[in-house]
Parts: C-alpha cells; structure tokens; sequence
C-alpha cells in the first residue's frame, strides 16, 4: 500500500517547530589506558556526540588490545603514510562520498567529514571542487548539523540535476532523537559555479521512516530516475527487516512531497541492513555511461547496497521493471549481498554519478583506514577517497562490470621504466625504480603454455583469504608483483596470481592482495584478500596497480576485479620503498609481458596532485 511520508508513524512524531534548536551535548570518547601517549588536548577534541546511536562499524577503525600501541611510531613513518595523488581533507575524519556532480566546468564532490578530530564524529559535508577529478580545491563545509533533524549528523546523500539546470540534494538527517529522515537541500544560487551556499528546504524532513521500517534503518536516498510516465521522479532508500535487506522506492512530482511504493524495488534474506544504495543503468553496446534515467533495448541495471553488516560493497547485475516497481538479477547465485563484490578489500559506501561532461559513469569510494584509532589521532587524519573509476559492462563475459581508474590520472606519469623480465619457478627479481612510494604499474603475466597444459595438479579448494599467503607454493602460483618492499623483504605487500586446477582440469584463476608481511608493527591488520577472476582463453593476466603511499588499488584482468589494500610499512618508505617481480611457483615457468608488447612491464612514476584550499579571494577563473 502507498503511504504518504507526509503523515508520521504513530510511534514517531516530529519536533514542534519551537523546539527545533539544540545544543549539541559532548561526552568524552575512549579513554586510553596508556594516556600518556597521547596530549591532553587530543583527549579533549577528540569527543563523541552525546546520544548519537551505536557508531556504525565501518566507521571505527580497530582498538588496539590493552588500549596501547605495540610499536614506537616516528613522525617520519606516519607523515609517510599521507597520500600524494588520492583525495582527502587537509586534517580529521572523513567517510562516506556524498552527491558528485558535474557543474558548470567544475566536478563537485561533497563528503562526510568531522571539522573537529580525527575520527567518527560530528558528521557535516565537506565539499571540493576540480576541474579534471585529480586536482582538488577545499571549499568551506556545504552543510553542518545545525537544524533538528540533522542534528546528529548531515549523512550520505546524492544529487538530481534537473533538466532545467536545477540541482536537487536529497540526504539523511540523523534528528535529536536519533531518527533517520530524508532531507532536501538546493543550491542557494545556481549560477555559482562553486555552489558555494545551499539552502535546507524549511519544511524537512521530506521522507520519515514508514511503518515497519526502524527508526535508525532508514538512510541514504539514491540519484533520482524518471518514472515510466517521464512526469514523476523515483528514488530508492536502504533499509531492512528482520535480517532482510531491502530497498524501499519512493515517487515524487515536485522534490517536495514524496509517495512510497508499494513492494520492493528488490530484497535479499540475510543480507541485513542495506546502505548507500545504488540503482544505475548500463549499456550493453557502447563503450560510454548512461543519463540515471535510461531503460530500454541493450541497457541492463547494476543495483548495488554497502551492507551495514558486513562492511563491503555488493553489486549485481539485473533488469528494472518499472512498471513493476522491481529489480531482478541475472543471477539469483550473484545476486546483491551473496556475489560480485566492487572491491575485495577496504571500499565502502561507494557513489557513482553520471558525468554529461565526458559521458561517462564514474564511481566514488570510500577507503577507510586498517590501523589503530590511536595512530589517527596521532596523525590528525584519517581515511581516503579512491581515484574515481569509470563503470563499463564487460561484454567478454556478460556477467560483470569493468572498474578503471579515470584516465585524468595519466596526466600525473612522469618518468617511465621498462623492463624485460623472464621468471623462473622460485625467483624474485627486484625491479630498479629509485623510489616506490608513488607509482602506476602495468603488468602482464604469460604462463608458459607446455607447463600449463601438463601440470595435472587439483587445487579445488583454493580460496585467496584462507590460503596462507603468496608463501604457499603450487604448480602454477603465485606469481606477480610486490610493491612497498624494504630492500631485505622484511615487509612486503605481493599482489598475485594462482591457478588452480580441479580434478576435472577445469581451471579457475585467483587474484590476491597479501598484506601478512606488509609491516613489521602490530598495530595495523594484516590480512590476505581476494577472489576469483574470469580469464578467458587466449588473455594474458593483467594488473595495474596504483601505488601512493598507504594505499594501493590493483585492477586484474581490465578491471574485472579490484583489491584496495591499505599498507602501513616502517621500513619501506619514502627512498627505501621497492618493487619486485615474483614467481613463487614450484613448477611451471612465467614470463612478465605488458598486454600488446611481449616480455615488458611498464613502470611510471607519478607525480602529486595539487590538493589545496580554493583561493576565494581571488574568485573563479
């Protein structure tokens, strides 16, 4: 049955309009048992919210055990770790990506961010602007909690450009009392090309939580579509029930008055609390993105949802009925929660927008840290955004979409390196680049043929996060590339390749991230991820790794699969960093090629990004 947000579940009614201003109580946040580690002051930012609901998981990196750290961190060591070409905010906390857009020669990207402390609190939007995605400039903060029903947080939206150039901004308010609604804001002058003000719609919130729905399982409103009759809009929400995840569709004419659907646009048992929902579409044909709105012949719907539970971002692909108000997979054994994942190791709360600049659909995600909330504060920082990537449909396979960094990143190689390597079972072969902190690694591996075909070896049970690590040797792997390497290999991060062959001989290849010797410190986690990748017959294996500083994206196969890995190395920084070629198999021979030109791997050294404060008083050139 369709229910109006306009009327209040029984159990929730909203804040008379004479109490809508509070003061937003402080408590003190972990204490630390080894207190002396830290200044007073930092103990005294760094605060929680009074009242704010049980911090998202995702949103708290580990405690060390004791309340402690193990490890005697230099300035040098954590200074190291600050990215060069990624984007985030000069100092503090920030998470999830909110509304990207393209608008009058500018690409937008607003945030959630902590003004205060480096960690999870007092959540407002950030906001930056570049003209090419990898320069940035730090525009003052968008939208702070200041009204009722944000007051614990602005929280993860997305925006609508209207085809009258208008620009609506829906996003989650957390209330005073702890209630999750959806908000509306617009620009408050659309010919500013920084969209430097905007404007909370006076009669918040425009969508409430329905009945049946929790008060705090109710968040972040998708980048709006047309409705079949092309006068309405439709927008989907994340939520859930009972351990259903599921995604709620509401319908609106103006912007302002909001109409729930009946039904589920989609919902998968066990999958728990869905957030950050995306519903796109994709095109079967062309090699370019689609306007949120396209449906039809050749167009097939990625939907995505970051499950709350399980702290990764799930995606599949499907068919949306819109007569039918429903979304429905490929797949039902790859559906959204239970298959294809946008990134095997630290991405979350992803966004894609629409960019009608370059046609494009382009891919925003969150990477969060993997150490100890202890060294964010000592650091005054925390979390990253990845290099956005472009989303195309892989039509080799049929069944799952290509990641790639956007090509503006290219502008930043300088000095390139060639190399001609032959691999013999059990060889490391170090790679001469003077410095290994920031780079953009092609590679291309080639198993030779006559090994592959008599190796008889079953390896059914294969599974990159329980295989051990790039130590453990088998016929044909691992192999591949080890980057943020000390010069004696005490730490080292591999990224690698393993067949395994089954007892049938049908062949099954594994990309994994091994992060078990990546830092000599215990203060961080260690961990070996991965997955599967389809390789079809006649492919060499392919990586290209985007290596700056702590973080290193790894794109197998053209980007069919993607591991972000964050890395905290003490001995292999700055001049000390190296890059190594390996074969770590018992038996079969390898040969590194680039993708066209046989026997090469290409190297290029890349140079920082200008990420600065936008220089207001000299206006907009």
């Amino acid at each position: 049955m369709a229910t109006p947000s306009s009327h209040a579940p029984p159990s929730y009614s909203p804040i008379p309009a004479s109490s809508r201003r509070f003061k937003k109580q402080l408590l003190p946040s972990i204490l630390y048992s080894s207190i002396l580690l830290l200044p007073l002051v930092l103990v005294i930012v760094n605060r929680r919210p009074e009242g704010v609901s049980q911090v998202p998981p995702e949103k708290v990196s580990r405690l060390i055990s004791h309340g402690g750290l193990t490890f005697s961190w230099t300035n040098i060591m954590l200074s190291w770790q600050r990215t060069a070409y990624h984007f985030q905010p000069e100092k503090n906390w920030m998470n999830d990506p909110n509304g990207p857009l393209f608008h009058k020669g500018w690409y937008h990207l607003f945030y959630q961010y902590n003004q205060d402390s480096a960690i999870w609190s007092n959540i407002t939007w950030g906001h930056a602007v570049s003209r090419d995605l990898i320069h940035w400039l730090h525009l003052p903060c968008a939208m702070l909690p200041d009204q009722w029903y944000d007051i614990n947080g602005v929280w993860t939206g997305s925006a609508t450009i209207l085809p009258d150039g208008r620009i609506m901004m829906l996003y989650t308010g957390n209330t005073h009392d702890l209630v999750q609604v959806q908000c509306l804001a617009y620009p408050a002058n659309l010919s500013d090309p920084l969209l430097l003000e905007w404007v909370k719609y006076p009669n918040n919130p425009v969508m409430i939580p329905p009945p049946g729905i929790g008060h705090e399982d109710f968040r972040d409103p998708t980048t709006a579509w047309r409705s079949p009759g092309g006068d309405k809009w439709r927008i989907t929400i994340g939520s859930k029930v009972n351990k259903m995840g599921i995604s709620l569709v509401y319908e609106t004419a103006d912007f302002f008055k909001y109409e729930l659907l009946e039904g589920y646009l989609h919902e998968v048992p066990g999958t728990g609390m869905w957030e950050c929902i995306d519903l796109y579409p994709i095109s079967l044909k062309e090699a370019n993105g689609l306007d949120t709105s396209a449906n039809g012949p050749d167009i097939k719907h990625v939907m995505k949802a970051s499950l709350f539970d399980d702290g990764n971002d799930y995606y599949a692909l499907g068919t949306y009925d819109p007569i039918e108000n429903k979304w429905t997979p490929d797949d039902p054994e790859l559906d959204v929660g239970v298959g294809l994942r946008y990134d095997y190791r630290k991405y979350y709360a992803s966004k894609t927008f629409y960019d009608q600049n370059k046609k494009r659909r382009i891919l925003w995600g969150w990477i969060k840290e993997t150490d100890a909330e202890e060294l964010h504060i000592l650091k005054g920082w925390a979390c990253v955004q990845s290099i956005p990537r472009t989303v195309l449909f892989d039509p080799k396979t049929g069944n799952n979409i290509l990641q790639w960094p956007v090509e503006e990143v290219e502008s930043l190689r300088s000095d390139s390196f060639e190399f001609n390597v032959k691999l013999e079972p059990g060889s490391v072969v170090p790679i001469e680049v003077d410095s290994g902190s920031q780079l953009d690694i092609v590679a291309s591996f080639e198993l030779d043929k006559e090994a592959f075909e008599e190796t008889t070896e079953a390896d059914v049970g294969y599974d990159c996060p329980t295989s051990g690590g790039s130590v453990n040797r088998g016929m044909l792997g691992p192999f591949g590339i080890i980057i943020l390497a000390d010069e004696n290999l005490l730490e080292l991060t591999p990224i690698y390749f393993y067949i395994a062959k089954g007892h049938n001989r049908k062949v099954e290849t594994h990309f994994c991230a091994d992060e078990l010797r990546s830092s000599v410190a215990a203060d961080v986690d260690k961990i070996v991820y991965g997955s599967k990748v389809p390789v079809l017959d006649g492919e060499n294996l392919t990586i290209r790794s985007l290596v700056d500083h702590s973080i290193v994206e790894s794109f197998a196969q053209g980007g069919r699969r993607v591991i972000t890995s964050r890395i905290y190395p003490t001995k292999a920084i700055d001049g000390e960093a190296r890059i190594f070629l390996f074969n770590n198999s018992t038996g079969a021979s390898v040969a590194a090629v680039e993708t066209r030109v046989t026997a090469s791997v290409k190297i290029w050294k890349m140079s920082s990004a200008n990420i600065r404060p936008f220089p207001l008083e000299y206006g907009v050139n």
